[in-house]
């Protein structure tokens, strides 16, 4: 089914909130046009195209809900399962912590949408990997890699007045590049709303590069080095101290964010002062719904971290009622302050260090730290005098992000990263950090 246009996502919402009989009604609906291609050992291997469109619709009655999806649109299709909600209401126990849905909301438009993205083709896509396949060949490389568009919308509605509708792209690519004997490896990830803004050429030389000079690695002893993270190697780490910003936790005690003897560490100085991150729906490079699709509720511009304090908590509807603060939308993206410096302009300010390219693997070890396991991967390198000396053994790491923003040397410029471990858009930079804890060597290269 081809994704819907504002009119007729309005039409189709308006019909659901018609057929509910219960005391409220919530309906979310939502489709996307899904491209890509994948490609493994220099050849192609799977190549499509997958459209899909689904409404969900949440009845209530008093403290009871019942929630039903379905991806059929004709009338009589949504009355059944408006139908099918309401039974499940009456069926489910009341909820203690049920919050009304909210009422109507304004929501200010943001650039999530480009048409030149919505445009890619198949031709796009196999150009895409033609560039990391053929580079890869004329340097007796191997590379696999997975490119993906997306063309989506979304539309929400509530019986107490909210409306929104709104349309928006993205692009993935993550590409590996090997040696043919597997000794040296390269990894390259770039993510993107406007495709006018991806270089698929850039990315795959990234990795070949890298693939070619991690040859040979040495090892280097475990310990505590000064390294510079590539902001791709930070990403899944930031992504598991972001979760922790949730008020709730903070205030019973489960999480980072918690003080002891009671309530969190809002306001409290806690990083160091160049840390500067902030949420913003409208960000030209990481825009976003000006929604939280969980509550309805409307996105604001916010400050996270200001001068290495907590200027911010999420708050549920719930806990913000029981706690007497008000509610807003969850943030779609994080935005960390960064500089102009290139990685290479790092790397030439660095006496000894270690560069990493990704992190991965990575598990929680104490949600209280948000210390964190895991390994470096696809390029690591030993920096001696501002210059990259030699490739390095991988390690494994025992390191919390919150201690790492603590020992911040320098920041490089902001690139933008999908998180794989939060549901944010990233928008951060290259890292230049001291006493980064390597724990172990690791022989995966």
């Amino acid at each position: 089914m081809k994704n819907l246009n504002q009119e007729e996502a309005q039409r189709i919402c308006a019909k659901v909130l018609a057929y509910s009989k219960g005391d409220e009604c919530e309906v979310k609906l939502n489709g996307s046009r899904k491209g890509n291609i994948r490609y493994a050992r220099n050849s192609v291997s799977t190549a499509g195209l997958v459209e899909d469109t689904q409404l969900s619709v949440a009845v209530s009655f008093g403290k009871k809900q019942g929630v039903a999806t379905i991806n059929e649109f004709d009338d009589k299709s949504l009355e059944k399962a408006v139908r099918r909600a309401e039974d499940l209401a009456r069926l489910a126990p009341e909820n203690p912590e049920f919050m009304s849905t909210p009422g109507k909301q304004a929501f200010k438009a943001s650039a999530t949408f480009s048409a030149s993205t919505a445009a890619i083709d198949p031709e796009f896509r196999a150009q895409v990997a033609a560039y990391s396949i053929e580079n890869s060949r004329k340097n007796q490389l191997v590379a696999a890699g997975f490119f993906a568009d997306t063309t989506a919308f979304e539309a929400i509605a509530n019986s107490n007045g909210v409306w929104g509708y709104q349309q928006d792209t993205s692009l993935d690519f993550t590409v590996t590049v090997r040696t043919e004997d597997g000794r040296g490896s390269g990894w390259a990830k770039r993510s993107a709303g406007d495709v006018a803004k991806f270089d698929p050429r850039e990315a795959s030389n990234v990795a070949i590069e890298k693939a070619l000079r991690s040859v040979e690695a040495k090892a280097l002893e475990p310990g505590r080095y000064t390294v510079i993270l590539e902001p791709a190697a930070t990403s899944d780490l930031l992504g598991y101290m972001f979760s922790g910003f949730d008020a709730r936790q903070a205030d019973e005690g489960r999480s980072f964010l918690s003080k002891k003897g009671g309530g969190n560490r809002l306001g409290e100085k806690l990083f160091d002062q160049q840390v500067n991150v902030w949420a913003d729906p409208w960000d030209k490079d990481v825009a976003v719904l000006p929604w939280d699709s969980n509550s309805m509720l409307a996105r604001e511009r916010m400050d996270i971290i200001k001068n290495g304090r907590v200027s911010a908590l999420d708050y549920s509807l719930f806990w913000a009622k029981k706690q007497g603060k008000r509610a807003v939308g969850q943030p779609g993206n994080i935005i960390m302050a960064g500089s102009n410096k290139s990685t290479a302009e790092l790397i030439a300010n660095t006496k000894k260090g270690v560069l990493v390219t990704r992190t991965w693997y990575i598990r929680m070890v104490d949600p209280q730290s948000v210390l964190l396991t895991g390994l470096t991967r696809d390029g690591t390198f030993y920096i001696e005098n501002g210059k990259i000396k030699h490739p390095i053994k991988n390690f494994r790491f025992n390191e919390s992000p919150v201690s790492m923003l603590n020992n911040i040397d320098e920041l490089g410029r902001p690139e933008i990263v999908a998180g794989d471990e939060s549901s944010y858009q990233l928008l951060i930079p290259a890292m230049k950090v001291r006493d980064f804890n390597f724990t172990s060597l690791s022989d995966a290269v």
